[in-house]
């Protein structure tokens, strides 16, 4: 009996053993006969929606290729292929036990331009999900996200032509046609100096026979004087009115010296002459009859060969010896101040704050830059030597960041120089040069509109030369003069006229006036606004470029406007213009700019309905920056 009992309970555990290993087997074994059966099914089920979740994508790219508009408006849509062309169409679809949907929803971006959840809206990227789903054999899912961009494609509008500059609003502005079209601030004196006129501008016979070689002007007065024989007055007062072309009459006249350079201001007239005992003569002319008031002997036995002063320190050169003296008062024999050996013999000083820019006739440093802030003891800080012949004269611009130096005939080599003053210390660079053939300069000066005039004898004696690009000044104007010309100088008027004063090798009319043709008064700012640019839907502005010629002291700065149609049409649209954050109170200024997506007012982008300001500014009258093209990027 005991046997028994052993026997059955080894029964029963054994019974309970295969129960558990049943339940643990079963499950597995029926899930995967299950599988077996279902598989093949599911699987066929999966790739048959894939494909369909693949044509969708394919069908939403194949819309946008076409156009943005097509995904442009958010929403849940399907498929359709009509007409050889895939369309998105709202809702979804069901069909042969799928449901398929293609959901177009807002990008947003955060301040380091990633997609996020929130942040700035993106009106140029989507966010796409194609689902696919079933529910036999099972319910099941399969999906794609992507994004897409409007700059698939991106389109562009160029405008740089004279008549579509015409087609656009100008204030202090004209447009050109150098390269095909241009648009620059409006030049003083001549609407192109590049024809310049001498026919209809009065001359002055000096007194006397003498041949003139000094000329010096302020608004309302040229100083001349001679200096290449005896037999003319020493100097001379031309008074010329406020006219286009001016009226001018000889004031007066003084005589006993001669006269080899000549500067004024209101009430004086300063000489450098050949008397070794008044080098410098100061005069008189604020009566009716000028009369000598002061002087100034230089050391040693020499001429005076140039002069400039200020309020009350003069300068001059004496053989290769700059020299500072006192004009706290004009009156009586000035004592010296200070001196500086040059170079060679002065040829020109222009004096411009703390700094005298002195011309020597040395070969090797042509131009001094001396630092006079301390006249007693003056310091030359920096130079140019220029791959010229002997310095005769320079020009320097409004902010002394340019000095036009002109040398003496030569060969081999250019006369003309461009020089990069905006530092004042150390070798000074040359920009550009410029060969003026056979005239032998006399003189330079610089007139508006990015203009040069280069004076002489011999060859062509009037050169207008073209500084658009400072590395290639390139001629674009004379006049032939064939008694020579001596000097020169030019004035902006306060009215912004501006004509060039000449002294020539005519005995009979020695002074002449010289401009293009009749013109507007120079200006200093300008602005362009443009015509209307139909991209004919709405679409998305990215960025422009532009092309222009910013000499140093001028600008080109720009604003934009985007609007949407009005009943698909710009006619009547509004334009509120903006710069690169989006306000009216910023101006975009770099060659490349991207443009504002945002909606503020009148402004709208994307829209369909586009224009954009230029607004110029110089602070020197004789440059001015070159508007050539702009192109505009834009996504449809």
């Amino acid at each position: 009996m005991k046997h028994w009992y052993a026997q059955g309970g080894q029964m029963l555990v054994e019974v309970l053993l295969a129960l558990a290993i049943m339940s643990l087997v079963l499950p597995a074994l029926l899930t995967g006969i299950v599988a077996t059966r279902e598989g093949k099914p599911q699987q066929m089920q999966r790739l048959q929606a894939t494909a369909f979740m693949r044509e969708a994508t394919e069908a939403v790219r194949s819309v946008r290729e076409r156009s943005w508009a097509g995904i442009a408006t958010n929403g849940q849509y399907h498929p359709e292929f009509s007409g050889g062309l895939w369309n998105l169409v709202s809702g979804g679809e069901t069909f042969s036990g799928f449901s398929r949907s293609i959901d177009v929803s807002s990008v947003y971006r955060d301040a380091s331009n990633t997609i996020a959840a929130n942040g700035t809206l993106d009106p140029s990227t989507k966010k796409i999900i194609v689902t696919v789903s079933w529910t036999t054999p099972r319910v099941t899912t399969v999906d794609s996200t992507f994004y897409l961009t409007r700059h698939l494609d991106n389109l562009k509008h160029l405008e740089t032509t004279e008549a579509e500059f015409n087609g656009g609003s100008k204030t202090n502005l004209v447009v050109t046609n150098v390269s095909g079209g241009e648009l620059q601030l409006i030049p003083g004196g001549s609407s192109d100096w590049c024809a310049p006129n001498l026919s209809m501008n009065p001359t002055v016979n000096l007194p006397k026979s003498g041949v003139a070689n000094a000329i010096h002007a302020i608004e309302g007065k040229v100083f001349a004087g001679t200096g290449d024989n005896a037999s003319g007055v020493a100097y001379a007062t031309v008074t010329l009115t406020n006219a286009n072309p001016p009226i001018a009459t000889i004031l007066n006249t003084f005589d006993g010296y001669k006269t080899n350079a000549a500067f004024g201001d209101a009430n004086y007239a300063y000489l450098a002459t050949d008397n070794n005992n008044k080098e410098i003569v100061i005069i008189d002319i604020s009566g009716s009859s000028p009369t000598e008031a002061g002087n100034f002997n230089a050391p040693g036995v020499t001429s005076g060969t140039s002069i400039a002063t200020g309020a009350s320190i003069g300068f001059m050169t004496s053989g290769n010896t700059l020299y500072s003296f006192d004009l706290s008062s004009r009156n009586g024999s000035r004592s010296q101040v200070g001196s500086l050996s040059i170079a060679g013999i002065g040829k020109k000083l222009v004096l411009r704050g703390n700094y005298l820019y002195a011309v020597t006739d040395s070969d090797t440093t042509q131009l001094h830059i001396v630092d006079v802030s301390n006249p007693a003891n003056m310091s030359i800080i920096g130079q140019a030597s220029v791959a010229g012949s002997a310095g005769v004269d320079v020009f320097m611009n409004a902010d002394s960041s340019r000095a036009y130096l002109v040398t003496t005939n030569s060969p081999t080599m250019p006369e003309f120089f461009v020089i990069d003053t905006s530092i004042k210390t150390g070798d000074r660079p040359t920009l550009g040069t410029y060969n003026t053939g056979e005239m032998n300069p006399t003189g330079v000066t610089a007139v508006s509109g990015n203009k040069a005039i280069i004076v002489g004898t011999g060859g062509q004696e009037y050169q207008v030369v073209r500084l658009t690009t400072e590395s290639t000044p390139a001629y674009c104007g004379g006049l032939d003069i064939d008694s020579g010309i001596r000097g020169l100088a030019s004035v902006l008027e306060a009215d912004q006229d501006v004509f060039t004063y000449i002294i020539t090798g005519d005995a009979s009319s020695e002074l002449k006036i010289i401009s293009g043709d009749p013109g507007s008064g120079v200006a200093t700012a300008g602005t362009y606004e443009s015509s209307t640019f139909d991209a004919v839907y709405t679409v998305a502005f990215n960025r422009f470029r532009v092309h222009a010629t910013q000499p140093a002291g001028t600008s080109i700065t720009y604003q934009v406007a985007v609007s949407p149609a009005i009943s698909g049409s710009c006619t009547g649209a509004s334009f509120s213009y903006v710069g690169p954050d989006g306000s009216g109170s910023t101006f975009f200024s770099a060659d490349t700019n991207p443009i504002p997506f945002i909606t503020a007012g009148a402004y709208e982008n994307p829209g369909q309905c586009f224009r954009y300001k230029a607004y110029f500014s110089t602070s020197d009258v004789s440059i001015t920056p070159i508007f050539s093209d702009i192109t505009i990027n834009y996504s449809p």
